[in-house]
């Protein structure tokens, strides 16, 4: 799996690493940082679709770096498809911090987000 040097997508959120969030070896839970992705891709999915999403999917997901405490992470996101009322999006994380001089890709997956309504049924999602 190639590392590029810049991130695919846009920037949609970014956070602190911190203490709480780490396991016994003093890095961030995998678990943490798939939670803030899904996060990011929540918020592109919503825009897409003009309301309410839910994650359904996670197709693939490959971690490729630790992340360590207090590193920034920023997570990225692009649309790869978008079908009737689905939508595919790849998003990456990449951590900057203040030991690193330049950003490093820590991991991507691609999830898979439907448009609902506000009964959590399926619903189309808009045309742009």
């Amino acid at each position: 799996m190639e590392n590029p040097s810049s991130p695919a997508g846009k920037l949609i959120s970014q956070t602190i690493a911190m203490p709480r969030e780490t396991n016994a070896n003093g890095d961030i839970f995998g678990g943490w940082l798939l939670s803030e992705m899904d996060l990011a891709g929540a918020i592109l999915a919503g825009r897409i679709a003009k309301g309410r999403v839910a994650t359904v999917a996670i197709s693939s997901m490959s971690f490729l770096n630790p992340v360590p405490v207090g590193a920034v992470v920023g997570c990225y996101a692009h649309t790869l498809a978008i079908g009737a009322s689905s939508m595919r999006i790849l998003i990456e994380a990449w951590i900057d911090g203040e030991q690193q001089a330049d950003s490093s890709k820590v991991t991507e997956g691609e999830f898979v987000f439907v448009a609902i309504d506000d009964q959590g049924n399926k619903r189309k999602v808009p045309k742009t």
